[in-house]
């Protein structure tokens, strides 16, 4: 495998007064600055829908506001990041919360959906469900109702060796419960994910 270095990653920030900041990752001194450009503006993107969709969720006004990062993977040519955005409302129970992460494949310069991992045909859905199902069972996760499986589109990031499935809030456990995280080895999807692509980078042992 030839040379790769991370990429080079700037925080910027937006801010609307005391207790409303925003932390927000952007990608520097890429050759490729049409890639970068693609990656920047996705990052943008997605923390603005955070921001609109916890203004939008509540009549009340917004009384803090916190976004951070979290970059989970940046090697081998595979960037995957993580975006969270905590609100509290005015005399609301609690705060809110919510994550949402973006994987690009600076390889191939573009951005990955979760069916992408995977080789046609593969039935990847099934595999994972079963897979997060085990990890209920061992953990004891506490659930809202019985887990049928994961969206297509399930949440997720890659971070090392590991595809990471996630829900968000009260999306399968109570609140309490926090973010249930699902993290599964990239040698126990070996059989069914792309070889060239981001998971069958991260499988190769050199």
């Amino acid at each position: 495998m030839p040379y790769t270095f991370p990429v080079h990653i700037e925080t910027h920030k937006i801010s609307d007064g005391y207790n409303k900041t925003v932390f927000y990752p952007q990608v520097a001194a890429l050759q490729n600055q049409e890639l970068e450009g693609l990656i920047n503006h996705a990052i943008i993107d997605q923390t603005q829908q955070l921001i609109n969709e916890q203004i939008g969720n509540m009549p009340t006004a917004v009384e803090e506001m916190i976004g951070l990062y979290e970059i989970k993977n940046n090697q081998r040519q595979v960037l995957s990041l993580s975006l969270s955005n905590y609100t509290y409302h005015y005399q609301a129970a609690h705060g809110m919360t919510y994550i949402k992460s973006l994987t690009f494949d600076l390889e191939k310069g573009e951005k990955c959906e979760l069916s992408e991992l995977f080789k046609p045909g593969s039935n990847y859905v099934e595999r994972l469900s079963s897979l997060v199902d085990q990890q209920i069972k061992q953990r004891d996760i506490p659930l809202l109702g019985e887990f049928t499986g994961i969206r297509p589109d399930q949440d997720f990031y890659i971070a090392d060796k590991s595809l990471v499935i996630y829900f968000q809030l009260y999306e399968i456990t109570p609140y309490v419960f926090g973010f249930p995280m699902f993290p599964i080895s990239v040698y126990d999807l070996q059989d069914i994910i792309v070889e060239n692509g981001p998971l069958g980078r991260l499988a190769v042992n050199n």
